[in-house]
């Protein structure tokens, strides 16, 4: 018996544990295993606690895990394959609650008594769901989807679904992804967070559809990123929080080309160090939203004409027309290691900036050296929220106020100090409060 039901899983096949469908892995070994009866699948968690070794076990081994306790021996009905697609929508949409779940909707009175709640209007709100071609927005995640199931059955469906949340899952291969959205005319968002999908993007067809495509914690780099600019000619929202990318590799020149409609790129959480790096990104014309919170950042710096040059070294795009990050008015750069006060400086550079994070930062943190909220709003000459904050005009004037007492009480007549070290003060700060 488990000799057949073994035979249903294969090498690099998605599964998890048939008891909790958050606890998900890859199969790098089918079996025996030494001084242990029957069969077994070796697992590696995505979790790295969620085995017991690292692919060894008395001596033997038979794969190499990831990390040193992300993989065990699973014995074959404790694994599940997963569901399609159609199969997590009715799981998650057209079930009704048990007796069981009812029981447990309760609140503590002050005698610390259980008082049975009900919620007013569950009859109903469960009919609306369960009316799938009313279905506009449907979140599956962590169900164990991992194919798409009868593409026709899809369409037919969920005709008018705008919005799928997949995150979690089983799938992994791109013509899946492909499939499902062929198969939704109407889909505008996508989230595919923690599915771990091959690294060969091909088959993908045209997602002329997609608007918003969430690929966050999959551990895809760059060059995958490029291959897939190629299927989203309509992409405007692209996010890619925790994947280690520490390099952006464009695959024709020397900054990324493409993704025309893109206003929003989050690369929050990565392992980006180099502003270089970034700089890559400046050709990206319509891109308004820049999120690096929590990369290894150090400096930042607009690029000068040599620097423009060399951008532009292996393209033919005239250089009298092109401004880096022409159209960026948003730049997130909290939790970084940034500490120089020339970097705050650069930012005024940026044609359109006018909304920057740079807490929990070094040079935004007094604590640690760095300079307290009314220096920065006075270093930024159009800043209009500050770390989330606005500015207002009342803040601004008397930031700048504070800002000139405080070069002035440190410096006094040392006309080119000041103008080494506050570049603003005597150009744009100084004039309008004492002319």
């Amino acid at each position: 018996m488990e000799q057949s039901q073994s035979s249903s899983f294969t090498l690099g096949q998605r599964v998890h544990s048939s008891t909790d469908p958050r606890r998900v892995g890859t199969v790098k070994y089918l079996g025996n295993v030494e001084g242990y009866s029957g069969t077994w699948v070796g697992v590696d968690w995505d979790n790295e606690t969620d085995g017991k070794h690292d692919g060894s076990i008395n001596g033997v081994r038979y794969f190499q895990a990831r990390s040193p306790n992300s993989a065990s021996f699973v014995r074959p009905h404790n694994l599940s394959p997963g569901i399609s697609l159609l199969q997590a929508l009715k799981l998650r949409y057209q079930s009704h609650s048990t007796k069981q779940d009812e029981d447990e909707m309760y609140v503590l009175s002050a005698s610390n008594k259980r008082v049975s709640v009900q919620l007013l209007g569950k009859d109903k709100i469960e009919d609306k769901l369960s009316r799938f071609e009313e279905l506009k927005s449907a979140s599956i995640s962590y169900l164990g989807v991992s194919s798409p199931g009868d593409p026709d059955e899809i369409r037919s469906a969920v005709p008018n679904l705008k919005d799928l949340d997949l995150t979690g899952n089983l799938i992994s291969d791109w013509k899946d992804v492909g499939v499902i959205c062929e198969q939704l005319p109407h889909l505008l968002a996508l989230n595919l967070s923690n599915n771990l999908m091959t690294q060969n993007i091909t088959g993908l067809p045209l997602l002329k559809g997609i608007h918003v495509l969430v690929l966050n914690n999959m551990g895809i780099n760059w060059s995958q990123v490029e291959n897939l600019e190629h299927s989203l000619p309509v992409i405007e929202e692209l996010h890619l929080m925790g994947n280690n990318i520490s390099t952006i590799e464009p695959t024709s020149s020397s900054t990324v080309q493409g993704f025309d409609s893109l206003r929003l790129l989050n690369l929050e959480d990565n392992c980006l160090a180099e502003w270089n790096e970034i700089l890559k990104l400046s050709q990206l014309k319509s891109l308004e939203q820049l999120y690096l919170n929590k990369n290894k950042l150090t400096c930042i710096f607009y690029p000068d004409k040599s620097k423009i040059q060399e951008l532009l070294s292996n393209h033919d795009s005239c250089e009298e027309s092109y401004s880096p990050f022409q159209n960026l008015q948003c730049l997130l750069l909290g939790s970084n290691k940034i500490s120089n006060l020339a970097s705050i400086d650069s930012l005024n550079s940026f044609p359109k900036l006018i909304d920057i994070r740079l807490s929990d930062n070094p040079v935004a943190d007094p604590a640690r050296g760095g300079f307290p909220r009314f220096v920065l709003i006075a270093r930024l000459a159009k800043v209009e929220m500050l770390n989330g904050s606005e500015v207002s005009a009342r803040e601004r004037k008397e930031s700048e106020i504070r800002y000139v007492r405080l070069v002035m009480s440190k410096l006094l007549d040392n006309v080119e100090e000041i103008k080494r070290l506050h570049p603003r003060y005597h150009s744009e700060i100084c004039g309008p409060i004492h002319g």
